[in-house]
């Protein structure tokens, strides 16, 4: 089991005026564990295959991160942003699934 430290990303819906909602992106840093390491590529057509993984990484919760898990959007790890599929809470961690690659808002 190898360990992780790196940016954990939280999108959340936010008035920004009365009636006008906007989504506002928070980046929290966290420590944890990857618990599972695998990868495939996946033919879905394009020119290139793409490329998923089926991690679990382990957080270890603060006070946020336990009241907002549900706007948990993504993970950067090994220098690319990762889409995450699922959080699992386990106090006092969060159980985060990823999957494909990040590709914004």
């Amino acid at each position: 089991m190898s360990k992780f430290y790196g940016v954990v990303g939280f999108i959340a819906p936010e008035e920004t005026t009365p009636g006008v909602w906007t989504e506002v992106e928070t980046e929290r840093e966290y420590y944890g564990d990857v618990t599972r390491n695998t990868s495939r590529w996946d033919s879905s057509g394009n020119l290139n295959d793409d490329l998923n993984v089926n991690n679990s990484i382990s957080i270890v919760a603060d006070p946020y991160a336990s009241q907002n898990f549900q706007s948990i959007r993504y993970v950067e790890w090994m220098n690319a942003k990762w889409k995450v599929t699922s959080v699992e809470v386990q106090y006092p961690r969060l159980i985060l699934s990823i999957g494909g690659v990040w590709n914004g808002q």
